[in-house]
């Protein structure tokens, strides 16, 4: 492709405007479509959450190359950014401060995606005509042509319901009122609701763990206030994460910070506990997992069972997705969480990113379809090559330039491996509990030899 051809970028979060930054470097025109008001529309939703990586982790090299004319100030690397801080001292200079504020779109929804002239059953001279991006902004509909399409548009607005087969508990969406999804700003903006409430959280991974903590948290700061932890596994020593072993200290220390909360009973544990109904009594909500079965009673739901991608703009498009992580076909084996959970993921771009709709790739989030160990350097990666693919430099594209921390567990087809193991199970009790070896250490205190993490 030459240097006057058009790419699409859908979003304008981290992701998306790292794309534009790479694509600009590469002297391509990018045109962002942000479906917010603002820039990085779904950062502000999460803005109370601090990352488990640091600042070294989140800032994509293209895009400081582009602030860095400007007079910005790059943040201490070492430090652990908050999403606000990540939004005013990152995302919003490089949105408004450089070349990139002519090229991003906000409140330009995008409604569908085709080729000029073929629908997706068409093949001859295909891959020759222009995308058509259609969209939708304050003046109504707008159209939109481009060479390529790079998707970014990420996942934190279709997020996973509460029922356990992947569709709504019956009653979900009859009881909308007392559920919320994702991580709710409990320390702020949403203490009010959830202060004195007995308050069940679904899910187990960094989403419901992090909610989990702060609702402990909110425990001690007003009487009344009670977390119920909704694992649908039957081991909650997996959510605890690696630990020391996590190379991200940040992510390791979340782990251990639950354990020690779970193991003083701070938070009351209801393991194997698959939603499957939802309803109303007396003012409160019924958590039931099976008809006639086990069921709670409590004041709000948080659900933090994940996200999953939104394909509905992209039916006339000829995607290659796994049929069950819902990922591109070449990426799913290095992340399905069926077979391995683990932040050592092989770096990937646009290989791995394509589809049989040539000039058409997805990344960040939603490339990772419903699995959940994406980072954010990963999609900086993975747009680094995107645009050097479409620029024409395949030895560029083919290149690795991104080395991924280890989270010091990692499971292959269910098992822990022994990166997990190592220096876990057989000593004596540690003074604090570790998150891979709660379990052990649990049982080393009450007298039991062996290894409690079997």
């Amino acid at each position: 492709m030459s240097g006057e051809k058009t790419v699409a970028v859908i979003g304008a979060g981290p992701v998306g405007l790292a794309a534009a930054a790479h694509v600009l470097e590469r002297g391509m025109s990018p045109v962002v479509l942000e479906a917010g008001h603002e820039a990085a529309h779904a950062v502000r939703q999460w803005q109370h959450v601090q990352l488990f990586s640091p600042w070294e982790y989140n800032i994509d090299k293209a895009a400081a190359r582009l602030l860095a004319p400007t007079g910005w100030n790059s943040p201490d690397p070492s430090a652990y950014p908050t999403g606000g801080e990540l939004l005013d001292r990152y995302l919003m200079p490089l949105a408004t401060r450089t070349p990139l504020r002519e090229v991003i779109r906000t409140s330009s929804r995008v409604s569908a995606i085709s080729r000029v002239g073929f629908d997706k059953a068409k093949t001859r001279g295909r891959e020759q005509a222009p995308f058509e991006i259609r969209y939708q902004n304050g003046g109504g509909p707008e159209v939109l042509r481009a060479d390529a399409v790079i998707d970014t548009s990420g996942t934190w607005f279709s997020p996973n319901p509460a029922g356990r087969n992947g569709l709504p508990a019956i009653g979900e969406p009859e009881c909308a009122g007392h559920i919320a999804y994702g991580m709710p700003d409990l320390r702020s903006a949403d203490r009010a609701r959830y202060a004195g409430k007995t308050v069940a959280v679904l899910g187990a991974g960094h989403s419901a763990v992090g909610t989990l903590i702060d609702l402990a948290q909110l425990a001690d700061e007003v009487p009344g206030t009670q977390a119920i932890w909704l694992l649908r596994g039957a081991d909650p020593a997996k959510a605890f994460g690696g630990g020391r072993n996590d190379k991200l200290a940040a992510r390791g220390q979340l782990g251990s910070a639950f354990a020690a909360l779970v193991a003083s009973g701070k938070i009351k544990v209801e393991s194997e506990f698959g939603v499957t109904h939802l309803s109303e009594s007396e003012g409160c909500l019924e958590i039931a997992a099976g008809a006639g079965a086990r069921s709670v009673i409590v004041d709000e739901l948080i659900v933090s069972t994940g996200f999953r991608p939104d394909f509905s703009f992209l039916s006339e498009l000829r995607l290659r997705l796994d049929p069950a992580i819902e990922a591109p076909v070449a990426l799913a084996p290095l992340i399905d969480p069926n077979e391995h959970s683990c932040g050592t993921v092989r770096p990937h771009g646009a290989r791995e990113l394509s589809h049989d709709e040539p000039g058409f790739y997805m990344a960040g989030m939603k490339s990772y379809g419903r699995a959940p160990t994406f980072l954010m350097m990963t999609g900086y990666e993975q747009v680094r090559s995107i645009a050097a693919d479409l620029a024409g430099d395949k030895e560029a594209a083919a290149r690795v330039e991104l080395v991924l921390p280890e989270t010091g567990v990692c499971t292959r087809g269910g098992v822990e491996s022994t990166e997990a193991a190592s220096g876990c199970c057989g000593g004596p009790a540690k003074q604090e509990p570790t998150a891979c070896c709660a379990a052990d250490e649990t049982a080393k205190k009450a007298g039991a030899s062996g290894c409690g993490c079997s």
